[in-house]
């Protein structure tokens, strides 16, 4: 049966259900502000190669903190714009809370939150239901991982306010667009489109530019978190 949680209790649930993960950690909060716990915990599950994602809905991660999240292979960030619901869980467990994962929250607030066990016949259907509403989140999600940070960046504490995917640029040869711009444009996600680009050749398994890929068009851009590889609109038949 579902377990009812206190402030402690959730900050040490949402380690748990990290350090426990075997297949998968979900980790959705409108703020993320990672505690060293926390990061030495994504770095165990990169180790142990578990699928790690983020979901956040406010831009709170300066430039150093989200240069470690992309050096971690198995870790995806994910941008919701409308997001505010907050909920942790690996492929057994969910913490449903009204604590962000955010030191702050953790250590000053008061919050109440709700354990859901898989394994428990009474609670496994609650699980699905909130696994459907969180595959719908994803999918509709900005999806970070075009962004290459520049390890050489100075730290900086100040938050960055959310920006939304770089305009398309005219040139000669016609529009170019950021992955997540052109996976709108294709109506699909940039996850499925990522697939689709690393299929053909054009980026390799690090989603780095391939040189089938610039001759196709594909252009490195300066964005506001890095590097990120532009596509002219004319490829959008050929990747079809």
């Amino acid at each position: 049966m579902a377990k009812y949680l206190r402030t402690p209790a959730i900050s040490s649930g949402i380690d748990e259900l990290i350090r426990e993960a075997k297949d998968r950690v979900y980790i959705i909060s409108p703020y993320l502000k990672l505690s060293d716990q926390i990061k030495e915990l994504l770095q165990d599950k990169e180790r142990e190669k578990v699928e790690v994602r983020l979901i956040f809905g406010k831009q709170e991660l300066n430039p150093n903190e989200m240069g470690f999240l992309q050096g971690l292979k198995y870790v995806r960030l994910y941008f919701s714009k409308n997001l505010h619901a907050k909920c942790y869980l690996n492929e057994q467990r969910m913490i449903i809370a009204s604590m962000n994962l955010y030191e702050f929250s953790q250590q000053n607030n008061r919050e109440m939150g709700i354990l859901i066990d898989a394994a428990n016949e009474g609670d496994k259907q609650v699980y699905d239901d909130a696994w459907k509403d969180i595959q719908s989140i994803l999918h509709n999600a900005e999806d970070f991982a075009y962004a290459k940070v520049d390890k050489n960046e100075k730290p900086t504490t100040k938050a960055v306010e959310p920006k939304p995917a770089p305009t398309p640029v005219s040139t000669g040869s016609g529009k170019y667009h950021s992955v997540t711009a052109l996976s709108k444009e294709m109506d699909i996600s940039s996850k499925e489109l990522f697939t689709r680009l690393e299929r053909l050749g054009w980026i390799d398994s690090e989603r780095e530019l391939t040189k089938l890929g610039q001759a196709k068009g594909g252009q490195m851009r300066k964005g506001q978190y890095g590097d990120y590889i532009a596509w002219p609109e004319s490829v959008i038949k050929e990747i079809i």
